[in-house]
């Protein structure tokens, strides 16, 4: 009887139980489900739904899902229960995307970090590269300058060249970018302008994770574009089986950060400056503006059991706080995903499109000290009106120019369209084979149209003489067009199988070709009728012997074989080897191909284990990676036609050039501890990299005109790191919860046995024509610093300066000094943390560089006692110094300065609407926030900003840690929504 009771208490209280399971983006599909104690479980499916029957009222249910946080919940007699998944601390557990695949970060040997859509600032990035600033240790994002859609320098554990080239490989959804410059250049008036950013395509409402493949172990798959290390991003899919529609939106007000320090009118006056007896002009007034960007997103998805649509519409305007400049972005992706044949073959599309149009005005590298629009407006003197009483400009001279005047005789617009697809086909042999096969292209047109008013007169710009007259005609316009077309095509087989217990073997096998053309154009027109404003429209109208045109075509071939094998022994150890063959176009026909390898060794010394050591791993990895980031066609002879119509030879051939290649080796270590509070990773590593490509300018005994060679350097660049990163969940609650995680890495880098002195960084500015300040030597880091010492000035007010054995001089018999400084910073660091309480959440983000420093040629150019005396604005410090007229303005340490800086990235404060609110406008999700960005920074530089890289490179070798007359950086505050349905 007692029996019958229990069996029928039982039968009772058994019942079914269904629910929902979500994670913070919606609900959640293939979620496990699982009755404690037991084996009777389910999965979720599309729409994050799940049914378990015969579970007793008192059962605990056990909810997971990897990379989030596993939860258990008691049934207590109900019969529906839906839970939300928060993050999971445990690093180790989530799935990282690699290099034709993915893998769970516990079992990869390689070093490799991977940023989610979750990390990301709430507010939309110029680029998705600046999504990495401060989240991973081992990578320095630096914005050349703050203009909207300017160049981005990314470094993956330092520089492996001495030229440019030092970029990360980025591929976006499996496709391989070309990684240079889409954006049309043109012939920039008073110098060369900044490269566009290439990512500026992308939208980040599009984008699922992004992965940072950093070692041998993790990069070598991708052979001779991964020395450089190698970015992969992930775009987003459907998540949920109904429709879904989701609406972001935000708007942005910005204004300038920090200052150059000019003196205004009274203190112009009272430092004894020309008192021409106005008091209106201000700087910033002149040239500057209060910034504003709006940007709207729009996507809608749906998936079923056999398919899979993500369509998304992206529209961002942006006005740059100088004026005249910004940049507007219209975006369109598409994703969709077929199953055929029982799922047995799957076929992805991917599209992505963006249009582009960049505005910009006179902003180059290298101007003299007439300068760039921000020059002029710096040194204009504040006493004196922009304009006269007629309302006409103020015109000075050709030498001195009107700010104002010169911001609005110039105009300049690039229009630039770019195209990403794919097809990706993936065919389930069996349950161990699977065969993949890729198509991409990528495709870029992009045209600049810029002109110079001929009422606007600067020295030796844009004049032209009338032929038979003594008459000199102004203005200038230019039209450039540039096209790219590339293609990709891929095969991957991989095989996958368990044999038992003790041993897992996942191999690959492929061969990829890669195809990339490109075309352009320039025309150049100069000497225009004085009443002629539209230049672009007419630019065959100026004077004929002043009209100039050029085009070029170049093509780059790849071919590859490769192969990657993982093995899992016990559990516990793993074994990665990959090898691949390159063979490119870009080297000579001796050394086309090379071969790549590289293995990685890992052993987990303890996996999930409770208590103080949960998870605890150690590797290993050596391996070879290549270079060819430099230009096409630098192996062959190659001719060009100067402006008198003769032909000669613009680059020697070289059949010998062979590849730069990078050896590197390291160890590491990934952790979890106090029951997965603690997460964190340490890496050692060190790279050598040999075979130096560089131009090298021919020996002056060598016959005909000069031509430079691209030759293989002697010599081996020597780079040795070590990388922290840790998390920790402080506060882990269901309505409070509180994160904090930390990264740190420390660079060292020296260039050995190199028999060459190289010089770079060049300098611009009055008195500064030829000189540089930095050079490419032996037994030093890259890009040191080579200058004068300056050590005060004399009792006349000259300067005194260091001679060779260290005694005090003037500049006829000073010697310049190779100095133990470099522009690269010796250590990059990283801070975010994150709270939440209720329906309210809080994140701040961090980060800095310490231990390098920056040269300052925009004081070195503009701002000196001559300069002031000779009627032009400079700061309170030049003005008031004791330093004669006629000190020659030379290069020195003077000012070479320390670029160490922490800086406040992003203060973000959001509210999650939840409850009946959503079911009242029938949403599913609804979130507010306000976002700040760079509020402030610390630090002991003088100029504008101490996160600069002026582009000062000289015949072809690229520069560091330079700044000259960057445009300004910009402080922000945006609102923002995100929305739902």
């Amino acid at each position: 009887m007692v029996f019958l009771t229990m069996l029928c208490t039982s039968l009772t209280y058994s019942q079914d139980v269904s629910g929902t399971v979500s994670d913070s983006s919606g609900p959640l599909p293939g979620a496990s489900v699982l009755v404690k104690g037991t084996t009777n479980g389910a999965q979720t499916d599309l729409d994050g739904k799940f049914t378990i029957r015969n579970v007793g009222s008192n059962a605990v249910l056990v909810f997971s899902y990897i990379g989030l946080k596993t939860q258990e919940v008691n049934v207590a007699g109900k019969s529906s229960v839906s839970v939300l998944l928060k993050e999971d601390s445990a690093e180790l557990k989530e799935v990282v995307v690699i290099g034709y695949g993915t893998v769970k970060k516990k079992d990869a040997t390689g070093a490799v970090d991977q940023i989610s859509s979750k990390n990301f600032d709430n507010v939309a990035s110029p680029s998705p590269a600046q999504l990495l600033r401060g989240k991973v240790a081992g990578v320095q994002v630096t914005q050349a300058s703050g203009e909207p859609g300017g160049g981005v320098a990314i470094r993956v554990r330092g520089n492996t060249s001495i030229r440019s080239g030092n970029g990360p490989l980025i591929v976006i959804d499996g496709v391989p970018l070309d990684g240079g410059n889409v954006a049309a250049g043109g012939d920039n008036l008073l110098g060369a302008s900044s490269a566009r950013n290439p990512l500026n395509f992308v939208n980040q409402n599009d984008i699922e994770s992004i992965s940072v493949l950093k070692d041998a172990s993790s990069t070598a798959i991708y052979g001779s574009r991964g020395a450089n290390g190698v970015i992969v991003i992930t775009t987003k899919k459907g998540k949920s089986k109904e429709p879904q529609l989701s609406y972001s939106t935000s708007v942005q007000f910005s204004k300038m950060s920090g200052d150059f320090g000019v003196m205004t009118p009274e203190q112009f006056v009272a430092a004894g400056g020309e008192d021409k007896g106005s008091r209106s002009y201000n700087w910033k007034d002149a040239v500057l503006r209060n910034g504003f960007s709006m940007n709207h997103d729009l996507s809608f998805s749906k998936s079923t059991e056999n398919s899979n649509t993500r369509i998304s519409l992206g529209a961002s305007n942006t006005d740059g706080i100088v004026k005249n400049t910004g940049l507007d972005k219209y975006s369109a992706t598409v994703y969709n995903s077929n199953d055929f044949f029982g799922g047995a073959l799957k076929v992805e599309e991917r599209i992505m499109y963006a249009s582009l149009k960049d505005e910009t005005t006179i902003l180059s590298n290298d101007a003299g000290y007439i300068g760039n629009i921000i020059g002029t407006a710096l040194y204009w003197n504040p006493t004196l009106p922009i304009y006269n009483a007629n309302g006409s400009y103020n015109v000075v001279s050709n030498t001195y120019l009107n700010p104002v005047q010169l911001l609005n005789s110039y105009k300049d617009f690039t229009n630039t369209n770019k195209f990403l697809g794919s097809i990706n086909t993936t065919w389930k042999i069996s349950n161990h084979f699977k065969y993949q096969f890729l198509f991409g292209i990528e495709s870029s047109t992009s045209s600049r149209k810029s002109q110079l008013l001929p009422t606007m007169d600067i020295q030796n710009v844009a004049q032209a003489a009338v032929p038979g007259s003594t008459d000199v005609k102004h203005g200038q316009a230019s039209i450039n067009a540039q096209n790219k077309f590339n293609k990709t095509f891929e095969h991957t087989l991989n095989y996958n199988n368990d044999f038992g217990d003790n041993f897992n073997l996942d191999a690959l096998v492929g061969y990829s070709y890669y195809d990339y053309n490109a075309d352009g154009n320039l025309a150049v027109g100069k000497g225009y009728d004085i009443a002629q404003t539209n230049l672009i429209d007419n630019i065959e109208g100026g004077l004929q012997n002043e009209f100039r045109a050029y085009s070029y075509r170049n093509r780059t071939e790849l071919q590859s074989y490769f192969a990657r094998v993982n093995a899992t022994l016990y559990k516990k150890l793993i074994l990665t080897g990959t090898i691949r063959s390159d063979g490119s176009t870009k080297l000579g026909v001796n050394n086309k191909y090379d071969y790549f390898p590289s293995v990685g060794i890992a052993y987990k010394v303890v996996e999930g284990k409770d208590g103080i050591v949960n998870d605890f791993k150690i590797r290993g990895n050596y391996g070879k990676t290549g270079n060819q980031e430099f230009a096409p066609n630098s192996a062959i002879a190659r001719g060009a036609y100067g402006l008198n119509g003769t032909l000669g030879l613009d680059n020697n051939g070289n059949e010998n050039l062979k590849w730069e290649t990078t050896k590197s080796y390291g160890v590491g270590a990934d952790f979890a501890l106090l029951n997965n509070r603690l997460t964190g990773t340490v890496d050692y590593f060190q790279k050598d990299t040999k075979d130096l490509i560089s131009p090298v300018p021919p020996a002056a005994s060598q016959p005909g005109p000069p031509s430079p060679r691209n030759t293989n350097l002697k010599g081996n660049i020597i780079t040795k790191g070590v990388e922290v990163s840790l998390s920790y969940k402080v506060i882990d609650q269901e309505d409070f919860t509180w994160d904090v995680s930390g990264n740190a890495s420390f660079l060292s880098n020296k260039l050995e046995n190199f028999p060459g002195f190289i010089s770079t960084g060049g300098l611009n500015g009055q008195g500064l024509s030829g000189a540089y300040a930095q050079v490419l030597t032996n037994n030093k880091p890259l890009y040191s610093y080579y200058l004068y010492e300056w050590r005060g000035y004399d009792s006349t007010g000259n300067s005194i300066y260091a001679d060779a054995a260290g005694n005090d001089t003037g500049l006829g018999t000073a010697a310049k000094k190779l100095l133990d400084k470099q522009p690269i910073p010796k250590i990059n660091v990283g801070f975010n943390t994150n709270f939440t309480y209720k329906n309210f959440d809080l994140g701040a983000s961090f980060y800095g560089a310490f231990g390098h420093y920056i040269y300052n040629n925009t004081t070195n150019a503009y701002f000196f006692k001559g300069a002031f005396l000779g009627g032009r604005n400079v700061t309170q410090e030049a003005a008031t110094s004791p330093q004669a007229q006629g000190d020659p303005n030379s290069p020195s340490t003077k000012y070479l300065e320390k670029g160490d800086f922490l800086r406040m990235g992003n203060l973000t404060f959001g509210y999650t609407v939840k409850g009946s609110i959503l079911d009242r406008f029938k949403m599913s999700s609804a979130r507010l926030y306000v976002n700040a960005s760079n509020l402030f920074v610390i630090t002991s530089y003088s100029g504008s900003d101490p996160e600069v890289d002026t582009d000062k490179s000289l015949n072809g070798v690229p520069s560091a840690g330079m700044e000259y007359l960057s445009y300004p950086r910009d402080k922000s505050l945006a609102i923002g929504l995100n929305v739902t349905f």
